[in-house]
This record gives C-alpha cells, structure tokens and sequence, in this order.
C-alpha cells in the first residue's frame, strides 16, 4: 500500500525530508516506523524512541498500534509544548 509519510520539527531535520511517499506493508503505525528505521542512519536516528515521537493518521491523533490499512497519510512529530 503507498501512503504519504509527512515529518515535523526535528523528525523532519533527522530524515531530511518534509514528506514522501512510501509503499509499505506494515498494518500499525509502529510496524513502519520500524521498517522506516532500517531505510538509513538517518531514518534510524528520527526514529531510535518512538516515545519521543507523536503521530496523526489522517489528521486524527493516534496511538501507535493504531491501524494503518487504509491510511493516506501518517504524521510524524515530536510532542509540543506551547501557550
């Protein structure tokens, strides 16, 4: 399934990439961040502790054994702090 993956803050920094599209075969959102992490260094050093990241599937906040089957697009970014 393609899906387009968008990066935020310091996970985009890491990766070096604002979005992408990336065919995947994962059904949850942690089983492509783990198949992200074997991509390179790059995606490894974004995504070493996935506690430290937040995600969005199709603009919903979600958990990460939440089901991407029929996602668009997954987001990923750290948490945020603010006023």
């Amino acid at each position: 399934m393609d899906v387009k993956l968008t990066y935020f803050a310091w996970v985009r920094e890491r990766i070096g990439l604002h979005d992408e599209t990336y065919t995947t075969s994962a059904t949850t959102a942690q089983e492509l961040a783990l198949e992200l992490k074997e991509r390179g260094e790059n995606y490894s050093a974004a995504f070493h502790d996935l506690t430290l990241i937040r995600i969005a599937i199709d603009h919903e906040m979600a958990q990460w054994s939440a089901c991407i089957k029929d996602a668009k697009e997954v987001a990923f970014f750290p948490p945020m702090t603010g006023g």
